[in-house]
């Protein structure tokens, strides 16, 4: 038997037939315990209906939600009139202009229009599942959330990146804050709807796995057919050239504590004015499409089997970038693999990394992980346009506020002034040449004890410099 509940965010209002309802109704929604939860699937799934549009997803594997205070979101005022109706193992959540499904027997939860059109759809069969981790005594969990996506969709979003994409379907992205990284965990369909996830640990859009060192997905070669590791040759700008083996292609970050030089290099080679090259053979265990990241600073070229995949790319020695390319290989093959590098710096990066083949269907789906959180959170917002779903996502995190006026003006930027002279001279050195300029950017925690005050300043020209910058 049906039964059918009729709700507004404050009340409920009415109860209709005999069945004991599987969901539980409150003031903002919906509470479903699942009734076959298998191994790290949720025992609880959540909707609260935070607009017409708008609906916040929670889920957790433990017997009750821990509810940490967002960061993403800003408090709602809801005044949204909805009704809850229960057939069979499903439970429908509707306003004027969508409804939410949830599936009692795995927490599946998927979305329409208020004319029954799918918005979106978790994956078939349960796409929630979480992993207990655990870091410096604190517990929570890493979740994996995945959703079907039909061929013909586009997912834009997910902030600031560089690897030239666009589109995210079938693509995979890390999310974490880094100079000129800026990632935000919303993404934005062509299909009418947007998803908001609200964690702060480090996440991934796509593949939940990190690319892996060369070795572990290929057997290596050096250039003289040994096997094992490529070759590395370092030819300085100056003395001897060095040649060694290089069982993976990882010089990704600084060692630390003395953060001077990067980890996995040879110690004592001048990099500045050098050339290096990684070359030898790959030797993939199946046939298919591989994923390769490129991780580098200076100029890079990298060619397999003969072709150049990766033309020669700059980036600065003190800010990497990362660049993304496939390439199909045959299982068993020796492969020719070659990087050349300039490494533009004393302190510079180069790594080449890999994913196994993957399976097309799995990766074109729309997937999210979080390395940890308390329980997921996210949010669906449905909208007929892109500006509509937009609207959702700042109804949610609040307005951005318009700039002053002195942030649209000319900036200048450098890494680093050492001192306040240091940019008051370059600031004069802008008004002696005529350059338009309005703000200086720099770091202040970096700056030596020089005040202000023993500076002097020209009032027609230079306003409180403290102004300036604050």
């Amino acid at each position: 038997m049906n039964t059918k509940l009729i709700a507004s965010s404050f009340s409920v209002l009415m109860l209709l037939g005999s069945c004991a309802p599987k969901a539980n109704v409150n003031d903002k929604g919906i509470t479903v315990s699942i009734s076959q939860p298998s191994e790290n699937a949720p025992k609880l799934v959540r909707l609260d209906v935070l607009g017409e549009n708008i609906i916040h997803v929670s889920a957790t594997p433990e017997d009750s939600f821990k509810d940490p205070e967002s960061l993403v979101v800003v408090p709602q005022e809801v005044d949204v009139e909805y009704t809850v109706t229960e057939s069979g193992d499903t439970t429908i959540v509707e306003t004027s202009a969508l409804k939410a499904y949830v599936l009692s027997t795995t927490g599946e939860v998927w979305f329409t229009d208020s004319d029954g059109k799918l918005l979106l759809r978790e994956q078939v069969g349960g796409g929630k599942t979480f992993e207990p981790i655990e870091v410096d005594g604190t517990h929570g969990y890493s979740f994996r959330q995945i959703f079907e996506s039909p061929e013909d969709e586009a997912l834009y979003g997910l902030g600031q990146h560089q690897a030239d994409e666009f589109n995210y379907k079938g693509k995979n992205e890390q999310l974490f804050q880094y100079n000129t990284k800026v990632s935000v965990p919303f993404i934005v369909s062509n299909k009418g709807y947007g998803v908001l996830m609200d964690s702060y640990s480090m996440m991934r859009f796509g593949n939940p796995e990190d690319f892996k060192q060369l070795g572990e997905v290929f057997t290596l070669y050096d250039a003289e057919g040994n096997e094992g590791a490529l070759t590395g040759t370092y030819v300085p700008a100056a003395g001897e050239t060095l040649v060694r083996r290089e069982p993976q292609i990882y010089f990704e970050h600084l060692v630390e504590p003395e953060m001077a030089r990067v980890i996995n290099l040879p110690e004592g080679f001048r990099f500045y004015g050098s050339e290096v090259t990684y070359e030898g053979f790959i030797q993939a265990p199946e046939s298919g499409e591989y994923q390769f990241s490129l991780y580098y600073a200076g100029y890079t070229t990298v060619t397999i089997g003969g072709e150049e995949v990766v033309p020669e790319r700059w980036r600065t020695a003190w800010n990497p970038n990362s660049y993304k390319f496939k390439v199909n290989l045959e299982a068993g093959e020796k492969t020719p693999l070659k990087i050349q590098w300039k490494p533009d710096g004393d302190v510079s990066y180069c790594g080449l990394r890999v994913y196994d083949v993957t399976d097309h269907k799995q990766q074109a789906k729309h997937q999210w992980w979080s390395e940890m959180t308390k329980q997921m959170d996210w949010y669906f917002i449905a909208g007929e346009t892109m500006d509509e779903v937009i609207s959702g996502y700042r109804t949610l995190t609040g307005k951005a506020p318009v700039m002053p006026k002195w942030a649209m003006g000319y900036w200048q930027s450098r890494e680093r002034y050492k001192t306040s002279t240091e940019m008051i001279e370059a600031l004069e050195g802008f008004r002696q040449r005529n350059i338009p300029i309005d703000n200086i950017v720099m770091d202040w925690s970096h700056w030596e004890e020089d005040a202000w005050g023993s500076h002097e300043f020209d009032p027609a020209r230079f306003p409180d410099p403290k102004a300036m910058v604050d």
